[in-house]
Order: C-alpha cells, then sequence, then structure tokens
C-alpha cells in the first residue's frame, strides 16, 4: 500500500496503456464517419437511423462504465481491461457479416460498446491513481492517443473501404481492435492509503451496477451538477466525429478531402489535449475555469462549421475545433478528481460516464434527423453547438465557482471525511 500516488515510475507505463487503449476505443468512434455513407447507401436507409450505430456504441460505453469500475474493484484492471479488448474486437468482427442495421445496432453498439466500457474507465482511473502534482498532464498524454488515432484511421478506413469494401475494412478493424488486450496487460494495480474496502465479489454486471445505491456519490451535489452538465456536453460534443465526413461530401468535396478534414481536426484535438494538461498544471486558475473557457470555445466552434463553405475555411474550423474539443477532455476528468478526490475517482468516473451516456445516445440521431427534416447540416451543427453551451453554463452554478482556488490536498481530504456526499 502506498502513502500516495508516485507520480511516476511506473505510471508512466499505464499511460502508455490508456495512450493505445485511448486510441483504439476513441480513435476508431470517431474515425466511423467514414462507413456513414457506405451504410446509408448500402441499406438505403435514413441519415437518423444509420447515426444509431455509433451512438448506441457510445452510450453503451458510457452507460457501462459502472460495470468496469466495479468489476476493476473486483479484479483489478488488468483482467477487466483485457476482457474488454476482446469484446470489442468481437463486435467489430461480427459487424462484418451484417445483412441490416439491426445487426450493427446489436454488434457495434451494444457487443463493442460494452467491450470499450469496459477498457476506457478503468485504464483512466489507474492513470489518476498514480499522479497528482502530473495528473492533468498525464490524462492529457493518456488521452492524446484518440487524437493521433484518429489522424491516421480516418484516411486508413477510407483506403481500407475502397479496396475491400466495408466488410473487409470492418474485418481489419477487428484485428486492430484486439491489441487492447496486449494494452490492458501493461496495467499494474496500485494500492493507496484510505482506499475504501472492496465489496464482496459481485458476479454479474447487473449486481455490480446495483452496487451504485451505495455510492454516496449519488448524492453528492457537486458531483451531479458536473455529470449533468456534460449530459448537455456530450448531446453536442460527437456530432461532428459522426457528421462532418458526410457534411463535407455534401458540399461537394470528394472522400478523400472529407476524410483529411478530420484528420486535421485530429491533429488538432491532440495538440490541444497535451496543450489543456500542461497548462492546466501552470496557470493559476481553477481547473473547473479552464475546463469552462474550453468548452466555450467547442461550442462555438461546432456551431459555426455551417459557415465553412470553402474548403479552406472549413479546414480552419475543425482545426479550431479539434484542438478546443481535445484541450477539454483531460479537464474533465482530472476536474472530476478535484471535485470528488483520488479515493472515489474509480467509481466517480465510471457514474459519470453512466449519466453522460443519455445525451450520447440523443446527440447523433437528433443531428442525423435535423438534416433529414432541412435537407443540410446547419441547424445539426448549430443545435449541437448550443448544447455545448448550456453545459458550459450549468458549471457557473457549482459551489464555490467563483471563490479562490482551493488546495488539491484539502480537496482530497474532505473527499475522505466520513459526512462525503451527505
Amino acid at each position: 500500500v502506498h502513502p500516495e500516488p508516485p507520480d511516476g515510475g511506473w505510471g508512466w507505463m499505464v499511460v502508455l496503456a490508456a495512450f493505445f487503449q485511448s486510441a483504439l476505443v476513441f480513435g476508431v468512434i470517431r474515425s466511423f464517419g467514414v462507413f456513414f455513407m457506405e451504410f446509408v447507401g448500402y441499406f438505403g436507409e435514413l441519415s437518423w437511423r444509420v447515426s444509431w450505430i455509433t451512438s448506441i456504441g457510445i452510450a453503451v460505453q458510457q452507460f457501462a462504465s459502472p460495470v468496469g469500475s466495479t468489476l476493476s474493484t473486483q479484479y483489478g484492471a488488468r483482467p477487466v481491461v483485457m476482457a474488454g479488448g476482446f469484446l470489442s474486437g468481437l463486435g467489430m468482427l461480427l459487424a462484418s457479416f451484417a445483412t441490416c442495421l439491426t445487426h450493427l445496432y446489436l454488434s457495434i453498439g451494444l457487443l463493442s460498446g460494452l467491450g470499450w466500457s469496459l477498457v476506457f474507465t478503468p485504464s483512466l482511473a489507474s492513470v489518476a491513481r498514480y499522479f497528482t502534482k502530473r495528473r492533468t498532464f498525464a490524462m492529457g498524454l493518456a488521452v492524446s492517443g484518440a487524437g493521433l488515432a484518429s489522424f491516421a484511421f480516418s484516411p486508413l478506413f477510407q483506403v481500407l473501404v475502397d479496396t475491400y469494401a466495408w466488410r473487409g475494412a470492418l474485418l481489419i478493424m477487428a484485428g486492430v481492435s484486439f491489441n487492447l488486450v496486449a494494452a490492458g496487460a501493461l496495467l499494474r494495480p496500485l494500492e493507496l492509503e484510505g482506499n475504501v474496502a472492496a465489496p464482496e465479489a459481485c458476479w454479474l454486471p447487473l449486481q455490480a451496477l446495483s452496487s451504485l445505491r451505495r455510492l454516496r456519490l449519488a448524492c453528492h451535489g457537486p458531483f451531479l451538477i458536473f455529470a449533468i452538465a456534460f449530459v448537455l456536453v456530450d448531446t453536442g460534443y460527437y456530432v461532428p466525429y459522426i457528421h462532418l465526413v458526410p457534411h463535407a461530401r455534401e458540399l461537394g468535396f470528394d472522400e478523400y478531402q472529407a476524410a483529411f478534414l478530420m484528420s486535421s481536426a485530429s491533429v488538432a484535438d491532440l495538440c490541444g489535449r497535451v496543450a489543456g494538461g500542461w497548462l492546466a498544471d501552470r496557470l493559476a486558475l481553477r481547473l473547473v475555469h479552464s475546463l469552462t473557457l474550453w468548452t466555450i470555445l467547442t461550442g462555438l466552434s461546432i456551431a459555426l462549421v455551417p459557415l465553412g463553405r470553402s474548403y479552406p475555411l472549413l479546414m480552419g474550423l475543425c482545426i479550431c475545433y479539434g484542438f478546443f474539443a481535445g484541450a477539454l477532455v483531460p479537464l474533465q476528468f482530472s476536474g472530476l478528481a478535484e471535485i470528488v478526490g483520488t479515493v472515489h475517482i474509480m467509481e466517480g468516473i465510471g457514474l459519470m460516464q453512466m449519466i453522460e451516456s443519455a445525451g450520447s445516445l440523443v446527440g447523433a440521431p437528433l443531428s442525423g434527423w435535423l438534416r433529414d427534416m432541412t435537407g443540410d447540416y446547419t441547424a445539426s451543427f448549430t443545435v449541437a453547438g448550443a448544447f455545448l453551451l448550456a453545459g458550459s453554463l450549468l458549471l457557473f452554478t457549482l459551489p464555490n465557482y467563483f471563490s479562490c482556488p482551493m488546495d488539491s490536498t484539502a480537496e482530497e481530504d474532505a473527499a475522505r471525511d466520513p459526512g462525503f456526499g451527505s
């Protein structure tokens, strides 16, 4: 048992593992817009129906996160993440044999989404356990894998679709996803003083979820405000990942120009995640203030996407969106650690993601429905940006939002207090 996080050591290997895991989870999710037009054409379905594929996957990944956090508390992060990696690859494999959208809902949406939920929460919580002073920077490095992977995956998936059709491309994606099993093997458990004793082992996912009723976080006001704010944020946050490529195609740009837009946004996202974490550790601003700023900028950049009628202007807006959206990610999870404390970070991430899933579930289908109703994506991006701005306004209602920065050690002690969440 360690008295406090080591702020290094094997923690950097855990960061590396989380880097690959974020790359192979969100890098895949964010590049899935390449398949959107293929599915619309092959199955002859409306945009909002096809949007459910990715939307269900993201929602299941978030909603089932408490299962991943609870099982990790019982058995350790390593076996849980490795099992999740296997399920995510299996879902992609089965999707390559799909004959209707329902098959894709079940394979990619449900099965791969469940695998992603077992991967993401335990790996990110493991990073949070290993770091204190450099936590936000470590988080930024860990989640930057999504940006780097998206840069490579968007044009790669387009090449795979052109070469092997969408079924062959999904088979190759399955092989790539199975590498999550190897990344999970790098995780090493770290026990900290003050950890809540593990409850009796839960053998069923439903039993794991039922244990949430005992979590004091469910009655913790600041945590609930923070989580609900990100329900609104997530309703609009993922819309460009799914509909930016189809939007560019409708403007008359070819498939590789459209894919390169997503790749450019992904490079900016990578820079934003590292820069956002680095700046947050060095500026005399509270994390929640920096998080609010990046959320507002992200919402504005999404709402302005319809103004990009020329390729250079649209490229500039995509780069701004990528940087701003990337910067807010490490601050979200580090801000959560500031609110609930390291002791509760595993449960906190899981419960927050479960609450967030409501926004992720409806965001993309709502965007697709608006496109079907209006004939283009103008309303889709405008409404998506408005949701992020609404989420940023909710952050202003957090207790002591306008007070001076609170010492992190004091907040950790507060989270350990027996009255926490009362």
